[in-house]
């Protein structure tokens, strides 16, 4: 999606379910940092014959029944979680989200000063666990001065799916079956109606398809971490213009993790960024519908190592690997609190586009952003430009591009052909080429352009000491998100990317 909106909360679907009604300890101080505790775990249950449901649910979480076909008992976590929360991995057990579910409630801006009245929560989820939603108004929301820990690892990932899913009726291009997570944090946007913007900004936005608050002067602010975690078939749009993604970051600060991240068949973005200093390492967006990274509203962090993928099959719809915008339109431009990412070490592969208006990597609205070491591709025959700097503001504000190398049938989307030339050739080691990327073998989304491993064209290309050009960033020998066929950082937590990992 593009632009810069200021959303309110609108009627969400009536199918979502009832919730029983689930409470769970408070925590005694409100504020930053850790929580302590482990309320609402339970025991982990007696080993079960495959295929056996669980007998009962943990403490704290509600009996709804079994689903998959009888082979699983169905856990429903409380739609509102004050205090602290466990979602243990228990043996013939799943567990769903129903209607907004949401850890804490938002505590405002200053986490020296929290609304009064205002509660924290802490949602832990162990490794291995599987949580399900039935709606497009089912959806995960972490408010400011809350936390989710979502910790999986390279075997055992946190997987977040749809009802569809769960009892397998779910098809290559199945989307749009539940509504995603998002995460809101006090760290500086510039989602505001007041211009120029003034250092420290602190003013507050509202989550696109929520009624939730974000943004702060905390850029270091920490919403928790999210490792090795899958997120399938999600995304809603509530309205026009006004969608639930896959992962949703508004404000979320530097304290936050967020890494080895799949987001899968979203029917909007991929991952979208409103804001906050957050940064990204090791993520795979795979199906987005719309467009796989999407920033807006002031994003100061980084992201390395990505691996954006489209849907083989053009579409008459605009979708982009990266869809990066700014602040709201001011004049002059340097009153604006801009978007400032950095980007490494990413390789986007566009679908066989049939229309112009499809672009790899869009840049708009005074963007000032940082591109190195990244490969930016599109399907044989596709009218989609590579690049596109969108507007005088993003040329004036500048994109910086060292050691990019893009190869699609067209280099540069029509309508931005000037600004888009000055910018990439105006960099250092950049090349337009032949690419010759290749696929993971026995990859099971045939339904994906999955060339995303390099090749002989892609590593001989000089190479930018990554380190040096921001702090988050680790030093790489190779431009793009994979080396060679020998580096697997992308299979084992993911579907769909090796051979009988089914999404």
């Amino acid at each position: 999606m593009t632009g810069i909106r200021l959303t309110t909360l609108l009627a969400l679907s009536a199918s979502a379910l009832t919730l029983a009604a689930c409470g769970s300890a408070e925590v005694a101080s409100p504020g930053e940092g850790d929580f302590g505790g482990t309320g609402g775990g339970g025991t982990t249950t007696p080993t079960l014959p495959p295929g056996t449901p669980a007998a009962d649910c943990p403490t704290g979480f509600a009996n709804v029944g079994l689903v998959a076909g009888g082979t699983l008992r169905a856990c429903q976590l409380p739609q509102q979680i004050n205090g602290a929360l466990t979602v243990p991995l228990r043996a013939g057990t799943i567990y769903s989200i129903s209607g907004r579910t949401s850890v804490g409630t938002d505590q405002g801006v200053d986490p020296a000063a929290p609304i009064t009245g205002s509660v924290q929560g802490l949602l832990t989820i162990e490794a291995g666990v599987r949580i399900f939603a039935s709606s497009g108004s089912d959806y995960l929301l972490v408010n400011r001065g809350s936390q989710l820990f979502a910790e999986g690892t390279p075997t055992s990932p946190i997987i977040f799916t749809s009802r569809q899913n769960v009892d397998g009726a779910t098809t290559l291009d199945s989307q749009g079956q539940w509504g995603g997570i998002v995460l809101a944090g006090r760290a500086p946007q510039a989602n505001c109606s007041v211009f120029p913007l003034v250092t420290p900004v602190t003013c507050t936005g509202t989550v696109e398809g929520t009624s939730a608050f974000y943004g702060g002067n905390t850029p270091t602010d920490n919403s928790g971490r999210l490792r090795y975690v899958q997120i399938k078939f999600s995304g809603f749009e509530i309205s026009t213009g006004n969608e639930l993604q896959g992962l949703t970051m508004a404000g979320v600060g530097s304290g936050t993790t967020v890494e080895f991240i799949q987001v899968h068949n979203s029917s909007d973005d991929g991952i979208e960024i409103f804001g906050g200093n957050v940064n990204l390492r090791r993520i795979v967006i795979t199906g987005a519908d719309d467009d796989g990274l999407d920033t807006d509203t002031g994003w100061r962090g980084g992201a390395q190592f990505g691996i954006v993928t489209q849907r083989a099959a053009g579409t008459t719809s605009r979708s982009a690997g990266f869809e990066f915008s700014s602040a709201p339109a001011a004049t002059p431009l340097a009153s604006r609190y801009v978007s400032r990412p950095f980007i490494s070490n990413w390789t986007l592969v566009g679908r066989n586009a049939p229309i112009d208006a499809h672009t790899i990597a869009h840049f708009d609205t005074g963007t000032d952003a940082t591109v190195i070491n990244s490969v930016f591709t599109a399907a044989t025959g596709s009218v989609a430009g590579c690049l596109a700097i969108a507007d005088a503001d993003t040329g004036t504000s500048g994109v910086t591009f060292t050691s990019v190398f893009m190869s699609c049938p067209v280099s540069y989307r029509t309508a931005n052909v000037t600004l888009s030339t000055a910018a990439f050739t105006g960099g250092t080691n950049n090349l337009i080429g032949t690419s010759t990327l290749t696929a993971p073998a026995g990859a099971t989304l045939t339904n994906q352009v999955l060339t995303f491993i390099n090749g002989a064209n892609e590593t001989a290309r000089p190479v930018v000491n990554a380190a040096t050009v921001f702090p988050f960033f680790t030093t790489t020998t190779y431009i793009g998100a994979v080396q060679n066929a020998a580096d697997t950082w992308y299979t084992g937590w993911t579907c769909g990317l090796a051979a009988g990992s089914n999404c």
